[in-house]
């Protein structure tokens, strides 16, 4: 077997395809809305990168903090010869893993992006010129069957994710992924914790204004895709915490009475003045909470680590 395998699941077209239903089915609903899987075009993803150091983000250094303590156990209670990653990107974080995973055979990225896939890909085979790497241009929220590769396989999902989906949407999410896994193997799943309103909101709303030009980028994206005519301007970053679902909203408000055309579909879509375009949700959990939904899925949480500061959690639950 070659070391570096690329396996397309997703049609050629399809980006296209899902782009123009998402932007038909969320400018017509009430409220308006637009999945966040857009906002990471070329530029949206730097601006991620940019969002990841900033002062007042601290996911990503929680998370990183978490794998640096405990990739070691990770490894040790998993012992995994096939490592999963969902939504890969650069698998930069992945690196903690993959070097406290002695045993490992083959690791398999997960991401929309070849690009991306291919770049790491390559990267990691220079550095692990005895690992296989089977990267898989796939949508994993629209059903994914893995490669046929050696066991125990532990599926990661990283960087708070999952709390995008919708609770509906977690469970069928965290379903699909437990029929992808087989007795003996685990998922690690990232979670960002509830915690202090304030810190929360500045962390989606930063004071450069970097998290306000990532939200709009959405806009950007319709515009050149499909030739829509949205001035980023004429709306405003709204970030607000729902203290009932304990999740963070960003939404875009606009400015003014304004309707926007989307001729790729045909579509003028009237906003009011201080109307908002839903945009992401991003749910914050608790122990418990993760442990229930894990269960509902037939998954058993089996350990739970947390950054010092208590911002930020892995868990690592195994099929049984």
């Amino acid at each position: 077997m070659s070391p570096f395998l690329l396996t397309r699941t997703l049609p050629e077209d399809a980006t296209e395809a899902a782009l123009r239903a998402d932007v038909l089915k969320g400018l017509s609903h009430t409220p308006k809305t637009l999945p966040p899987k857009w906002f990471y075009d070329a530029h949206g993803s730097e601006l991620f990168e940019q969002i990841t150091e900033l002062p007042e983000y601290y996911p990503t250094r929680a998370e990183r903090e978490i794998l640096v303590a405990r990739s070691g156990e990770i490894a040790a209670a998993t012992g995994a010869r096939t490592l999963v990653e969902l939504g890969s990107g650069s698998s930069e974080k992945t690196r903690f893993l993959l070097d406290a995973l002695t045993g490992l055979h083959t690791y398999v990225p997960v991401d929309v992006s070849e690009s991306a896939l291919t770049q790491a890909g390559h990267a990691l085979i220079a550095q692990r010129p005895e690992l296989s790497v089977h990267a898989l241009i796939a949508d994993f929220t629209a059903g994914l069957s893995l490669p046929d590769t050696p066991g125990p396989r532990l599926l990661a999902f990283l960087g708070g994710t999952i709390g995008n989906l919708l609770p509906a949407e977690r469970a069928a999410f965290l379903s699909s992924v437990r029929a992808l896994l087989a007795p003996g193997d685990a998922l690690l799943l990232g979670t960002d914790l509830v915690k202090d309103e304030d810190v929360l909101v500045r962390a989606y709303d930063d004071a450069a204004g970097v998290t306000a030009a990532f939200n709009k980028n959405v806009l950007t994206v319709v515009n050149r895709e499909l030739d829509a005519d949205f001035d980023p301007g004429a709306f405003d970053h709204v970030a607000l915490w729902d203290a009932e679902n304990e999740w963070i909203e960003m939404r875009l408000r606009s400015r003014t009475d304004q309707t926007v055309k989307v001729p790729a579909l045909d579509l003028a879509v009237d906003f009011a003045a201080g109307e908002e375009l839903h945009t992401e949700i991003s749910a914050k959990f608790r122990k418990d909470g993760v442990r229930e939904e894990l269960s509902a899925a037939g998954l058993e949480l089996a350990h739970w680590w947390t950054d010092g500061e208590g911002r930020f959690a892995l868990s690592l639950s195994v099929v049984r």
